[in-house]
């Protein structure tokens, strides 16, 4: 059955907050938590970028639940080999079981600061799926060399490991990238309930796999008052085609957002406090064969949200949720 947990946004908070932000969501009952890992917000309203590594080294020592990236990108600002080295760290600080990698191709948001070329759709998957085996190599232990068509890597080592490999779930929003997840991915990330996406994983090699989905809500008592903080917040969430892929700073996303109505976002981001549209926004996930749903409040009223899911919202999916 499906399991429902929360989603941190970096984007949007501090460090510090993130952190209570997660004794929040267990305390109400979530069972597990995503974090997002990006170098820039999407846009200057949303604020924040804190280092993800060193939040979840904090979110290590303040709850008990597990935790994923949602998602890093290991091929352009991190170096597959660093990204494994900050993987393992984390899963051993937070213990057996309780870490997951999520990974993605990346967006030129976050990706291009170090200068060099922002690469096409077609081979940031290539290099993605290189990645990922890098990665999986330096888990096993040992040293490892590599000669790729994107990485190289000499002599390199992880002597700080969990006693079994981290899992690495690979981020899809299109046919494309759901092969790539199907063939190397321990599980799928999305962002949509989309049952012919998770059809499509299953059928690329992707079958007994977990399916991990996110969804972004905004609780509040006033919903046109909810409506326009996630307007201000997330309208660059709904831009079109590969916008959020290629657009390279917050600047550029600010402005495409001002093409985004609050219509759009009406359509797109449950509002309010009616717990039933809530419940129904994640049964969604359920229906289309999702294991794991995330949830993300836009805003700052997280108390608010974590006192309404906790009482009115999460006993609404107890026939959902295992």
């Amino acid at each position: 059955m499906t399991r429902y947990g929360y989603f941190l946004s970096c984007e949007e908070h501090s460090p510090a907050d993130l952190v209570e932000q997660a004794r929040m969501a267990e305390d109400a009952g979530f069972t597990s938590l995503w974090i997002s890992d990006h170098f820039h917000p999407w846009t200057g309203e949303q604020g924040h970028s804190p280092f993800v590594w060193s939040v979840i080294g904090a979110l290590a020592k303040a709850v008990s639940l597990p935790v994923e990236t949602a998602v890093t990108c290991p091929t352009v600002r991190m170096h597959p080999v660093v990204t494994a080295q900050a993987a393992a760290t984390s899963a051993v600080l937070l213990g057996p079981g309780r870490f997951r990698l999520g990974v993605g191709s990346g967006e030129a948001l976050n990706e291009h600061v170090l200068g060099g070329p922002w690469p096409r759709a077609a081979v940031r998957l290539e290099m993605l799926e290189e990645a990922v085996r890098v990665m999986r190599l330096l888990f096993e232990g040992g040293q490892v060399s590599h000669a790729g068509r994107h990485y190289t890597v000499e002599n390199a080592r992880l002597y700080t490991l969990p006693d079994e490999p981290v899992p690495i779930d690979v981020s899809a929003f299109g046919p494309a990238a759901t092969e790539v997840a199907g063939r190397c991915g321990d599980g799928l990330i999305t962002m949509s309930p989309d049952a012919d996406a998770v059809d499509r994983f299953r059928r690329a090699g992707g079958a007994g796999r977990p399916v991990h989905g996110g969804v972004k809500v905004c609780w509040g008592p006033d919903r046109d008052e909810a409506l326009r903080t996630a307007h201000r917040l997330w309208a660059v969430e709904q831009l079109p085609g590969e916008l959020n892929q290629v657009l390279p700073t917050p600047a550029h996303f600010e402005q495409a957002a001002q093409l985004v109505t609050p219509d759009r976002v009406a359509q797109a981001v449950t509002c309010g406090n009616d717990p039933e549209e809530h419940a129904a926004a994640l049964r969604a996930y359920a229906d289309a064969g999702f294991d794991r749903v995330h949830v993300n409040q836009i805003g700052p009223d997280q108390r608010g949200f974590f006192d309404f899911y906790r009482t009115e919202v999460l006993p609404r999916l107890a026939g959902t949720a295992g």
